[in-house]
C-alpha cells in the first residue's frame, strides 16, 4: 500500500476517533432532555462511562475499517511505540504523525462548529477543567489532580495501552481479535483516568481541542504530547526486549 493511501487512512481514522470520543464528551456527556418543571430536567447524558465507551468504539471500528490499509494507529504514541518495538519504520513515523494531527484538528473544528449551533452558545470557558474535552493538570484536571499524579497517570496508561497493542498484534496472538482487545483497552483506560487528566494517551487527540480553545489548555498540552510519547517508546522497548522471540531476525531486517 502506498504511503499516501496509508496517510489518508490515518487521517480519517484519527478524525473519527476525535469526532466520536471528544464529540461525545462535548455534545452528549451532560445532555439533559425534557423537564419536570422550569428548573428540573431529565439527565439523559451518557456520562463518563458513555464517553469511555465512545473512545473505545471509535478505535475498534476504524481498526477493522482501515487497519488493513495503514495499520490502524490513529495516535502518534502508537506510531512511536510500534517503531520502538520494531514493528514500524521510523522513517514513516513523522508523516503518520502529521496525518494524525491534521485529522484531530479537522474533527475538533467540526465539533466546535456543531456545538456553536446550540441556542444561547457563547463560547467555551478556557479556564474550566476539561473544557471542550481538553486535557489538563492541577486546576485544569477534572478531579483537581496535581502535576505529578497526572504525569504518572498518562505515562502508565500509555505504556499499558502500547503493551496491549503490541501483544494483541503479535504473530502468536489469535488472529482477528486485535481490534476488539485494543478498543476495550482504550475504554478501560478512559474509565480509569478521565477524572485525573480527562484522558489523553494520544498527543493528536489532545492537541486538536487545545488549539481551538487556547489559554491554559494549550499551555498545558505539552504534557499530553511528551508523556504519552515517552510511555509508548518505553512500552515498545520493553516488549521488544523481553517478549519478542524474533529479535534477532528483526534486527537483521
Amino acid at each position: 500500500m502506498t504511503l499516501y493511501k496509508r496517510l489518508f487512512a490515518e487521517f480519517f481514522g484519527t478524525f473519527w476517533l476525535v469526532l466520536g470520543g471528544c464529540g461525545s464528551a462535548v455534545l452528549a456527556a451532560a445532555f439533559t432532555g425534557g423537564s419536570l418543571g422550569p428548573d428540573v430536567k431529565f439527565p439523559l447524558g451518557i456520562g463518563l462511562t458513555g464517553v469511555s465507551l465512545a473512545f473505545g468504539l471509535t478505535v475498534l471500528t476504524m481498526i477493522y475499517a482501515v487497519g488493513h490499509i495503514s495499520g490502524g494507529h490513529f495516535n502518534p504514541a502508537v506510531s512511536v511505540g510500534l517503531a520502538a518495538g520494531k514493528r514500524f519504520a521510523w522513517s514513516d513515523v513523522l508523516p503518520y504523525i502529521v496525518a494524525q494531527v491534521l485529522g484531530a484538528i479537522a474533527a475538533a473544528s467540526l465539533i466546535y462548529i456543531i456545538a456553536s449551533g446550540q441556542k444561547g452558545f457563547t463560547g467555551f470557558d478556557s479556564n474550566a477543567a476539561g473544557v471542550f474535552a481538553t486535557n489538563g493538570y492541577g486546576a485544569m484536571s477534572p478531579g483537581g489532580y496535581g502535576f505529578w499524579a497526572c504525569l504518572l497517570t498518562e505515562l502508565v496508561m500509555t505504556f499499558m495501552f502500547l503493551l496491549i497493542i503490541l501483544g494483541s498484534t503479535d504473530r502468536r496472538a489469535p488472529a482477528g481479535f486485535a481490534g476488539l482487545s485494543i478498543g476495550l483497552a482504550l475504554t478501560l483506560i478512559h474509565l480509569i483516568s478521565i477524572p485525573v487528566t480527562n484522558t489523553s494517551v494520544n498527543p493528536a487527540r489532545s492537541l486538536g481541542p487545545a488549539l481551538l480553545i487556547g489559554g491554559t489548555p494549550l499551555a498545558q498540552v505539552w504534557m499530553f504530547i511528551v508523556v504519552p510519547l515517552v510511555g509508548a517508546w518505553l512500552a515498545g522497548y520493553v516488549y521488544y526486549t523481553f517478549f519478542e522471540p524474533y529479535r534477532k531476525q528483526l534486527d537483521e531486517v
